[in-house]
């Protein structure tokens, strides 16, 4: 999953069969997750080791058995910790609403009249099934395809028999604030090679550079500038990785224009210099 897109536009799966299942470790070059959301609905189950995951400015220390839902259009992303975890993106409107009975549930869902509880723990009838249903994708058998709606189906089932979701009768204040970084986002997805300021930012946003800072640290856990550094080092990472730029070049693509400044804030954030991140690619 191409983490560093905030708004992801890629096809997930086929116009078919609008699914798609990824399985991330540490040797992913998209192994830590940069803020970003799609249309689709996530399922986010972790295998082993933890993952600090915020989801629409709420924290989430998420463990082994541990299943996430990331409702579309919801702001997310978060740091693994020895972490192996698998996604499933899919769009429940193409895949499951094709039954009068169906779309009474989900469209309750998508109308945002009820909520969907967002941490489920280990141990519970909704996490064992969704066990069941990413060991299916991870070695997918004849019919997988059926398999994988029938625990679809039976996980929505559970999420209304077991009342896990609130009802609502309007989009909080705070949840409607938060797409007004939406935009923030996408500028810095788009511009981060360049000059971005505070006071860049928080234009965009329509926010005085003070309420902004306090509004984005709210939500991110960072304030604007540490974030904006952080995704560049993550961008960095990831060209070094996947397209071999050099560590200078890769500097220069990503808005340092200074290498040693760059070599200092990539080992903030990573704990080694670029040179030592590029030997443990090449032994992966």
């Amino acid at each position: 999953m191409h983490y560093l897109d905030y708004n992801e536009k890629k096809q997930h799966g086929t116009g078919e069969f609008p699914l798609e299942y990824y399985s991330v470790d540490e040797h992913h070059p998209r192994y830590h997750m940069p803020f970003h959301w799609h249309k689709e609905t996530e399922l986010l189950f972790v295998r082993s080791g933890q993952i600090e995951l915020s989801l629409d400015g709420v924290s989430h220390l998420v463990g082994p058995g541990d299943l996430l839902y990331i409702s579309e259009g919801a702001i997310h992303g978060g740091d693994p910790i020895n972490c192996v975890y698998e996604c499933l993106v899919f769009d429940p409107k193409q895949l499951l609403m094709s039954l009068p009975a169906v779309r009474y549930y989900l469209r309750k869902i998508e109308r945002k009249e009820v909520i969907v509880q967002q941490h489920f723990t280990a141990s519970s009838q909704i996490t064992a099934c969704a066990d069941v249903l990413f060991r299916l994708l991870s070695n997918p058998p004849i019919g997988w395809e059926l398999l994988v709606l029938g625990k679809l189906f039976e996980l929505y089932g559970l999420i209304f028999e077991d009342k896990c979701f609130e009802i609502v009768n309007a989009v909080p204040v705070s949840q409607g604030k938060i797409w007004q970084l939406k935009p923030v986002l996408e500028y810095i997805d788009n511009n981060y090679r360049l000059p971005i300021s505070l006071e860049d930012l928080s234009r965009i946003a329509g926010m005085s550079p003070k309420y902004f800072c306090r509004f984005f640290s709210a939500i991110i856990h960072r304030t604007p500038i540490d974030y904006l550094n952080y995704y560049r080092i993550e961008r960095a990472c990831y060209l070094m990785e996947t397209e071999e730029l050099t560590v200078t070049d890769a500097a220069y693509e990503c808005g340092f224009n200074d290498s040693s400044y760059f070599v200092r804030i990539f080992k903030k954030y990573k704990g080694i210099t670029p040179k030592q991140y590029m030997k443990i690619i090449c032994r992966s």
